[in-house]
C-alpha cells in the first residue's frame, strides 16, 4: 500500500463528460491557437482559454495524475509553480493509455475510436488484442477509423513534429491515434527536449511523449521514492524546455491518466474464483476496468448482480446497455458496441480483479495501476506556460 493517504476527493467517482474540459480538448484547442481551422477546434480552444500563438509544444506525461502531482509536487518545483490557478481535465474511461491516447489524438470518444482498454476482444475473431503492443488486432487504420487531429492539422498546412522513442515510430498505436506528423526519434528525455527545441525554431506544433513516470509507478507505486525521482527528472527537463523554447511559445503539459497503489489483499483472481468466473468466457480491459465477455448462455443481468453482491463497495458493475447509456464511453458507434463487454466493471478503493488465464504474473503483481473511475485515476493536469 502507498504511504500516501487516500483522501475522500481521490475516491470520488468521475464520469467522462463531467464538466466542460476534457483531455479531448487539448490537441484541437492547441491547433486552433495556432490558427488551424478544424471542426470543433475553436470551441476546444475557448474551453481551455488558450492564447493565439505561432509555436506550441504539447507534452503528454504518461501516468501523471493531477492529484498524484498535487500531493507529491515537492519533487517538481517547475510543475508545481504552474498548478495554482490551473484546473484539471477529465480523461477517458477506461483511464488507461491506449484509450486516453485515442481520445487525445482524435478528439473523439472511446466509443467512436474503439480504443476501449489495454486489451480488447476483437469482434469476428474473438481474439484478445493488445492495443499497446498492437498484437492480435486488425490493421490500425481499420480498427480506429476516426481522423486524427494531427493528420488534419498537417493537411491544413500546419507544420507538426512528433517526438518520442524510435520504437513508437510507425507502431500500431501511433498509426491508430497519432498518425500524420513527421516523427523524430529521441530516446532520453534530454534528447527529446533538444529535438523539440530544434523543431520549434520555425513556427508550428511539436508533440512530446514521456513514459518513465508511469513505468516507475507501475513497478514501485506512485507513493515510492522511485516515482518521486522519476517526477523530479521530468520536472528538471521540462523546466529546461520552458527556458529553451523561443519566446512566446505555448507550452501545454498534460497526461493520459492518474494512478492508484493497490492492495494485494484486495485482489481477486477470476480464473480460480467460482463465483466471479461463472459464465465469463473472456476478460478484456485491465484489473481496474474489466470488460466481461460472457458465455452464450450466460445472462448479463444475472452476472452483473452476482458481481455486485460479491464485490460490494470494491466495484461499480454495469451491463453493457447501462454502461453505454450512462455515458461511460461517450457516444458509441455501432461497430464499436461489440467491443464493449457484456458486463463492465470499474474497481474502487485499492481493489483489483485479475485473470491469470490471460495476464502474466508480472502484470498481476504491479503495485501502481489505473483504469477506473476514481478521481485519482480520472483527473489529469492541464498546465500552461507561455
Amino acid at each position: 500500500m502507498s504511504a500516501w493517504a487516500v483522501t475522500p476527493e481521490a475516491e470520488e467517482l468521475v464520469l467522462p463528460g463531467s464538466g466542460t474540459r476534457s483531455l479531448a480538448h487539448v490537441l484541437p484547442g492547441v491547433v486552433a491557437a495556432l490558427g488551424a481551422d478544424l471542426p470543433g477546434a475553436a470551441d476546444a480552444r475557448r474551453a481551455l482559454a488558450l492564447p493565439a500563438v505561432e509555436r506550441a509544444c504539447v507534452v503528454l506525461v504518461d501516468g501523471l495524475g493531477h492529484l498524484n502531482l498535487a500531493e507529491r509536487g515537492g519533487h517538481a518545483p517547475f510543475l508545481r509553480s504552474l498548478l495554482p490557478g490551473s484546473e484539471p481535465l477529465v480523461t477517458t474511461f477506461p483511464s488507461t493509455t491506449a484509450t486516453a491516447l485515442g481520445t487525445f489524438g482524435t478528439g473523439a470518444s472511446p466509443g467512436a475510436t474503439g480504443m476501449l482498454g489495454y486489451t480488447v476482444r476483437v469482434p469476428g475473431t474473438g481474439a484478445l488484442g493488445n492495443l499497446v503492443s498492437w498484437t492480435d488486432l486488425p490493421d490500425a487504420h481499420a480498427w480506429q477509423t476516426e481522423p486524427t487531429v494531427l493528420e488534419q492539422a498537417v493537411a491544413a498546412g500546419l507544420p507538426v513534429t512528433s517526438i518520442g522513442p524510435a520504437r513508437f515510430a510507425g507502431s500500431g498505436l501511433t498509426n491508430a491515434v497519432l498518425r500524420g506528423p513527421a516523427y523524430v526519434a529521441a530516446e532520453s528525455l534530454d534528447a527529446r527536449v533538444d529535438a523539440t527545441v530544434r523543431a520549434l525554431r520555425a513556427p508550428g506544433l511539436a508533440y512530446l511523449y514521456w513514459g518513465e513516470v508511469d513505468k516507475a509507478g507501475h513497478h514501485h507505486g506512485w507513493g515510492s521514492w522511485q516515482w518521486g525521482e522519476a517526477l523530479g527528472e521530468l520536472d528538471a527537463a521540462l523546466a529546461r524546455l520552458s527556458r529553451s523554447l523561443p519566446r512566446g511559445t505555448l507550452l501545454v503539459i498534460t497526461a493520459d491518466h492518474g494512478m492508484v497503489d493497490v492492495d494485494p489483499g484486495r485482489r481477486r483472481d477470476l480464473a480460480g474464483d467460482p463465483v466471479l468466473g461463472a459464465g465469463v468466457a473472456l476478460t478484456a480491459g485491465e484489473p481496474r476496468a474489466l470488460h466481461l465477455h460472457l458465455d452464450p448462455d450466460a445472462d448479463a443481468a444475472a452476472v452483473t448482480e452476482r458481481w455486485r453482491a460479491e464485490l460490494g463497495e470494491d466495484a461499480v458493475v454495469a451491463t453493457r446497455d447501462d454502461a453505454v447509456a450512462g455515458g461511460w464511453f461517450g457516444p458509441v458507434s455501432d461497430h464499436v458496441r461489440p467491443v464493449v463487454g457484456d458486463v463492465v466493471v470499474a474497481m474502487t478503493g485499492a481493489a483489483t480483479v485479475v485473470d491469470s488465464r490471460t495476464q502474466t504474473p508480472a502484470s498481476i503483481a504491479l503495485v501502481g495501476v489505473h483504469g477506473s473511475l476514481t478521481a485519482r485515476e480520472m483527473l489529469v493536469p492541464l498546465l500552461v506556460h507561455a
